[in-house]
């Protein structure tokens, strides 16, 4: 029988063999996002559908489309999907809402793509708030956008932001320091995506 003093000496012992010895107890940590958008961590996959996150030491790896968010495999199902580059989607994501899927603007844009109410209704989406749906949707509104302005980035960024009634009537970018800002921020977030 074991007693207190005994798992005392066990207890320090396993202490300082796990700080003594710190590689032999880390391990890798993987991501699945499934078909529902929910997001699934372990550190023994069970299929190749589970990309490297991290080490449980925090070191976090890069994925294929820039530094590592737990969307990403929502962005790159969208993007293929749509036939949008993925660091564009990536980009607007973060400039829209820095990746808050819970995100809600004061004229009532919603999500991670902050869709606006209309764009929601005409679109179909049920849930602005689920990260699947909305990136789903919101890259499906930007490829509509990169169609309309024939393929024009900054056209259909400028569209995104500002509405494609603005970019129509002011005959390019509209004149709104906010849309201005907003393309420069998209632009160079893609960048460092690329890089």
């Amino acid at each position: 029988m074991i007693n207190k003093i005994d798992l005392s000496i066990i207890s320090v012992f396993l202490l300082f063999f796990y700080f003594v010895f710190p590689c032999l107890s880390v391990a890798d940590i993987y991501m699945h996002v499934d078909e529902n958008g929910i997001v699934r961590f372990t550190n023994t996959p069970t299929s190749s559908s589970y990309k490297f996150f991290m080490s449980e030491r925090g070191e976090k790896k890069g994925s294929e489309i820039g530094k590592l968010t737990f969307y990403d495999e929502n962005i790159r199902v969208a993007a293929n999907y749509h036939g949008v580059d993925p660091f564009l989607v990536k980009a607007v994501v973060r400039a829209e809402s820095s990746f808050n899927p819970k995100a809600l603007s004061p004229k009532g844009a919603k999500g991670l793509m902050q869709l606006m109410p209309a764009t929601i209704k005409d679109l179909g989406v049920r849930d602005p708030f689920n990260p699947r749906e909305n990136i789903m949707a919101g890259t499906r509104y930007l490829r509509m956008m990169l169609d309309m302005f024939e393929g024009d980035v900054e056209l259909a960024l400028a569209a995104y932001n500002a509405g494609p009634s603005n970019v129509k009537r002011y005959g390019g970018v509209p004149p709104f320091s906010e849309t201005v800002n907003y393309i420069k921020r998209v632009l160079q977030f893609r960048e460092e995506y690329i890089n």
